[in-house]
Order: structure tokens, then sequence, then C-alpha cells
């Protein structure tokens, strides 16, 4: 859909403009580039249908766009959209509307309401599941330093619960070791927050800090805390690939076959605190969410599980 033609300049500026505000509030590299591709099919939907100014578009105009996703098939696969993909649509078009309030435009109403997905809650993982991620890091690797980084990671990821790209930003500042908090200083529309940690997660990155990451090459030229072979910030698909790769390491068939992504294991560090009674006010601090609505999404998980 990106390859979709515009012919409306107000439509081509907006979407420009938009795609700016995104990467500036610094949303995630994926976010800025899917985000506008799929407020571009909208933009051409209202084309196609001689909508050519956004103060005609009405609930009614938002609800036949959305039929016709409903209705379009998938042009990688066979069959119609997936829950999924109709849910990004959605958002993008809040995004956008969002966008338009912070730029004092007119706005237009949405009234959907978002797909119930069944990957969001396979893709929770039990707490029995993190522990065997945990236990695998100890034969995960035959270099300890990859062994100890490993399971810094998962700390990382499912005990702080923070975002990929707050992960790959952490210095090793960032770990206040006396105050028991980890600094978040990029968060998403750089919002920073202190994350609590508990000792036993603090040792572990003590581990890595003190034993592991001085064994990398390059390790004294920079702050970051996770680090490649190269000495360089470790980006956000290693980390991906090492979880997948501890995956391929458990015994539970049942674990290795769930798409787990390091999102997964902070939707999973959601529901547990939410199971053990934590308040959802500070679950919604915890992660960072701007909105209390993003945050009462796992209590609707929780009742599915």
């Amino acid at each position: 859909m990106k390859k979709l033609k515009l012919h409306n300049t107000s439509y081509k500026c907006l979407l420009e403009a938009f795609e700016q505000w995104l990467d500036i509030l610094g949303y995630n590299e994926r976010t800025v580039y899917y985000t506008p591709i799929f407020m571009r099919e909208f933009f051409h939907w209202l084309e196609t249908h001689n909508i050519q100014q956004l103060d005609h578009i009405t609930i009614d105009t938002v609800k036949a766009y959305y039929k016709y996703l409903g209705e379009r098939s998938n042009q990688r696969t066979s069959g119609a959209l997936s829950k999924a993909y109709l849910n990004k649509h959605q958002n993008a078009l809040r995004k956008f509307r969002e966008y338009l309030k912070k730029h004092g435009a007119r706005t237009f109403k949405i009234h959907l309401r978002l797909e119930k997905k069944e990957s969001a809650i396979k893709d929770i993982l039990t707490q029995s599941e993190i522990k065997q991620l945990f236990a695998v890091t100890s034969y995960s690797s035959t270099y300890q330093r990859t062994r100890l980084r490993d399971k810094a990671i998962l700390v990382i990821l499912y005990s702080c619960g923070l975002r990929r790209t707050e992960a790959v930003s952490l210095d090793i500042n960032d770990i206040l070791f006396d105050a028991g908090r980890v600094f978040v200083r990029q968060g998403k529309n750089y919002k920073q927050r202190y994350v609590p940690i508990n000792k036993h997660n603090l040792r572990i990155l003590e581990d890595y800090i003190y034993e592991a990451r001085p064994l990398y090459n390059g390790s004294h030229g920079t702050e970051a805390l996770l680090i490649n072979k190269y000495g360089n910030r470790l980006q956000g698909n290693c980390l991906a690939k090492r979880l997948r790769h501890l995956l391929t390491l458990v015994d539970t068939q049942n674990l290795k076959e769930k798409h787990i992504t390091p999102h997964c294991l902070r939707h999973s560090i959601a529901t547990h605190l939410l199971q053990q009674g934590m308040h959802i006010e500070d679950i919604q601090q915890f992660l960072g969410h701007s909105s209390l609505k993003s945050t009462q999404i796992y209590t609707h998980l929780l009742e599915s599980l």
C-alpha cells in the first residue's frame, strides 16, 4: 500500500508532516514507517470516494472505510486482513487524529472497537515459562559473557518491562544500584521514568556489567549497557534474535511454538503484576503509559486467560 499514489496536495503534505511528527515524538522505527502507510491507504480511499477535505469526513465515512478494510483481501497472503492488521489501521487513524488535535485542526470521530486478538492471549507467557527462559541462559552459549548478557536481557525486557527501544537505549549509569531503580531516559514520546528493580535482578545486571561486559571488545569506549561483540550498542533486532534463540532451547513444545517478541515479555510482566494484585494505576506508571486506557487492556487479557 505504500505505492498508492495520492493526487490531493493537501493529503500529501499532511502525510509528510504526520510522519515527521511521529519521528520527532520518538515513536519506534516500525511505527514511524508503517503508520503513514496505513494513512496513505485511508487518504487514497478518500480520494476514490471524492472526499477531498478532512472537514468532510464523518463517522459514517470512517465506518465505511473500515468496512472496506474488512472486505479487502490480504495482498501478501490469501484471505482477509487479520484482526491484528485491522487494529493497526485503527491505531493509525487514532494517532492521526491526535496529531490534528495537537495542531489545533478540526478532527473527526472514530467510533470503532478494537478487534479482539487471540494471538494477544497466546503470546502471554506464564510465570513458569518465564522461569524456563531464565533457566536456559545457563547454557545458551559457549561464552559466559553471552550467557550473562542473555540473562540481563531477560531482566530488562521482562522484570523491568521495558520496550525494545528503551532497552537498547540504556546506559550503564542508568542502573541505579543504590536506589534500586532503572532510569529510562528514552521512553516513548521522550517521557522519562524510573522503574523499580529488586535485589535479585540487580545482582544479575551487576554480574553482567562487571564480569561479562568488560570481555567484549571496545567495551570501555561506550556507555551503552548492552553491547555486541564489536563493542557497539546492541540493536533491537539483536534482542529479538537472542530471544528466539532461547526459545529453541526450552523443553516445552508449547512454549517453542509461541510467537514471542521482546514486547511479549512486557505484556507478560504487566499481566503477572495484575494477577498479583498490583493496582492498575501503578502498572500504568511502571510501563510508562500516557493513558490508563492503554494499561486497561491487560484486565481484559486477564479475564480471557
